[in-house]
């Protein structure tokens, strides 16, 4: 069976870094590919034995019919014998601004008559018929480059073909992570953070772990997720989903949720087979951003 990984998103996303990570996973990749040649593409490729690994990257650029009928065109590719993943990446309207502002490279959908700002807008509108059906959102707003290609690793995983469970923690005054399935508010817990001697620390400090495990409540709410977390992520894989987001949020994204996730995380890879822990709000040494805009 062949692997087709389709990736899009606004520009300025990231989706070129996506697709250099996917050819050195072994993925045969086509940049800016017409939606309406998918079909044909798929068809001519399979004739090769040694091709079994395609991604392609849709944007914008198409043609404005072949993306009113991406949904039409994607299922008509044959699913018995393409497994088709359709990824799409975004970031906040504000983080795109500043990284075409940073580089100077005009947007594709900008002219005299159209401003960066109402470019990236309409962009949105045009991608939203590949965007509503994706079955992975990423959000690379917070993401350096070396975490988007991480995470794309992490995601798609060696053979493109396992369910890929994601636990990341998150701070509710940042917003909610737009790539999230499953949310999980933890902010009616007691809070670390009123504690001088801990406030500096995170959720993955021994005094930390030591005062949230002592509290009968957080140990309730643990117990209650993950209860949750396995009865129903088995359905979830059943159904044929491929990535699942679990997001644990609390007022800082410091200390409860880093908790949570560590505990989860540990817990889960247990018996599933691709786990993976993000923090958001804890900060990466490396500070460089997603500077591609294609």
């Amino acid at each position: 069976m062949i692997s087709l990984i389709v990736i899009s998103g606004r520009s300025g996303s990231g989706k070129s870094t996506a697709l250099h990570v996917l050819e050195d996973m072994g993925y045969y990749c086509i940049d800016n590919l017409p939606a309406s040649l998918l079909p044909p593409l798929l068809e001519n490729l399979g004739q090769n034995a040694a091709i079994s690994r395609i991604s392609v990257s849709i944007d914008a650029r198409n043609l404005p019919n072949d993306l009113l009928d991406f949904e039409k065109i994607i299922a008509t590719v044959n699913a018995e014998k393409v497994r088709t993943q359709i990824i799409y990446l975004d970031s906040a309207s504000a983080s795109l601004v500043k990284r075409f502002s940073e580089t100077r490279r005009k947007h594709p959908l900008s002219n005299n008559e159209v401003g960066l700002r109402e470019a990236i807008e309409l962009e949105r509108e045009i991608l939203e018929p590949i965007a509503s059906v994706a079955n992975l959102l990423v959000d690379t707003t917070n993401l350096t480059i070396h975490e988007l290609r991480d995470r794309i690793k992490d995601r798609v995983g060696a053979t493109g073909a396992e369910f890929s469970l994601l636990f990341e923690s998150f701070a509710y005054k940042k917003g909610v992570p737009v790539d999230a399935d499953i949310v999980f508010d933890l902010r009616c817990l007691p809070n670390p953070h009123w504690k001088p001697e801990l406030r500096s620390l995170t959720g993955r400090d021994e005094a930390v772990k030591a005062y949230l495990a002592s509290e009968v409540e957080v140990q309730k709410m643990y117990n209650d997720i993950s209860l949750f977390l396995e009865r129903w992520l088995p359905s979830f894989k059943s159904g044929n989903r491929s990535y699942m987001t679990v997001a644990i949020g609390c007022t800082g994204g410091q200390h409860r949720s880093v908790y949570f996730c560590e505990k989860l995380y540990e817990a889960f890879s247990k018996n599933w087979s691709n786990v993976h822990l993000r923090h958001r709000e804890i900060v990466s040494p490396d500070k460089r951003s997603i500077n591609d805009h294609n």
